[in-house]
């Protein structure tokens, strides 16, 4: 950003260049160009592996699929019997269905079911503590 030609033309005005800014990044990118985050096979591993943990040490766990809205893309969400939940984001429905599959659980589509109250209960205990 610069100082506009008609201020600049005023005596006693001079123009100053300023450095660019990234306002509407929100991570800094490296020496190579590249944003700082991880690659999507990177990523999707990394959803995979905390997903099948979740998975493997709660009790009675389910998936519900939320669909993308302004803030966010498709998300899965698994829900324990005890209301304990994690989300995840996931490219589409179809991908997150596949994803439920491989861990063997039962998948919900949000838009139909719900959320179940157990879910409510523990967010609600939560945000008592």
């Amino acid at each position: 950003m610069a100082v506009g030609p008609r201020l600049a033309e005023r005596p006693g005005h001079r123009r100053v260049a300023l450095p660019l800014m990234g306002l509407f990044s929100r991570r800094a990118k490296s020496a190579d160009g590249a944003s700082g985050g991880r690659a999507p096979r990177d990523a999707r591993k990394a959803t995979a592996e905390h997903l099948a943990q979740f998975v493997a040490t709660r009790v009675g766990v389910e998936a519900y699929i939320e669909p993308p809205n302004n803030q966010t893309q498709t998300t899965i969400l698994l829900i324990a019997t005890t209301g304990e939940w994690t989300r995840r984001k996931v490219p589409d429905a179809r991908e997150a269905r596949i994803l439920a599959g491989d861990l063997g659980i039962p998948v919900y589509d949000v838009n139909f079911t719900g959320y179940p109250q157990r879910f409510r209960d523990w967010n609600a205990a939560q945000w008592r503590r």
